[in-house]
C-alpha cells in the first residue's frame, strides 16, 4: 500500500507516519478496530512498538486517521470521475460505479461502511474528504446550470449536499446487500437524478 503515497521530499518522519497509517489501514480494515493492536500495526510497519504513539496519542485517534485516510482515497477517485469529464451528462452513474469498484482497493473505508465498525459508522459524514467531494459537485451541478442541462431553481451547493449523502446511503447498501441491488434499481436510482436534475 505504500506505494499509493508519494514518498519523493519527505522527510523520514514523514514516510514513517505514512508507513504506520497505511499498516494500521490494511489492518484495522482485515481485522478490526477490537481485534488490532498498535503493537501489531508496529510490526506491519516495521517499527518499533512505541514509534505510533509519536504521531498518534491512542489506538482511536489512530483509527480515526487510518480511516480518513482510506475514505480520502475513494473520494479522490470519484472526484476525479466528476472532473474527467465535463460534458458527460451521466457523471452520477459514473461517479457511483467508480465509488464502488474504488472500495476493493480500500479494506477499511469498505469495512465502516458494511457496519463492521459502529462506533464510527457516522463519521463517514464528516470524512474531510467528503467536503472536497461536496465542492466538485457543487461545481459540476453550477457548470451543468450554465449549460442549460440542469435546472436553475436548485441551490447547487445544497443539490450537493444531497447528492452527496444519497451516494453514501447507496455506497453503504452495495457494500451490505451485495451489487445486485444497485444492478437491478440502478436505472430506477437514476431515474430519480435525471428527474430532480432536469430543467423544467
Amino acid at each position: 500500500m505504500g506505494d499509493e503515497h508519494p514518498t519523493a521530499g519527505a522527510t523520514k518522519g514523514e514516510q514513517t507516519r505514512q508507513a504506520v497509517l497505511d499498516a494500521a489501514i490494511a489492518r484495522f480494515g482485515a481485522d478490526g478496530y477490537r481485534a488490532t493492536s498498535v503493537a501489531r500495526i508496529a510490526r506491519d510497519a516495521d517499527v518499533s512498538g512505541t514509534v505510533p504513539y509519536a504521531y498518534f496519542p491512542n489506538k482511536g485517534a489512530l483509527f480515526l486517521a487510518a480511516l480518513d485516510e482510506d475514505a480520502a482515497g475513494v473520494i479522490h477517485e470519484a472526484v476525479s470521475s466528476i472532473l474527467d469529464d465535463p460534458e458527460s451528462r451521466a457523471w452520477q452513474s459514473t461517479v457511483i460505479v467508480t465509488l464502488v469498484t474504488a472500495l476493493d482497493a480500500h479494506p477499511l473505508a469498505r469495512r465502516v461502511l458494511a457496519g463492521l465498525e459502529p462506533h464510527v459508522t457516522d463519521r463517514m459524514l464528516d470524512i474531510p474528504a467528503l467536503a472536497e467531494l461536496r465542492k466538485a459537485v457543487a461545481e459540476r451541478i453550477a457548470h451543468d446550470q450554465l449549460a442549460g442541462v440542469v435546472r436553475t431553481d436548485v441551490d447547487p451547493a445544497a443539490m450537493a449536499n444531497g447528492t452527496v449523502v444519497i451516494i453514501l446511503s447507496l455506497l453503504m447498501s452495495v457494500v451490505q446487500f451485495g451489487p445486485g441491488g444497485i444492478a437491478a434499481h440502478g436505472p430506477d436510482v437514476f431515474a430519480v437524478f435525471e428527474a430532480a436534475f432536469r430543467p423544467t
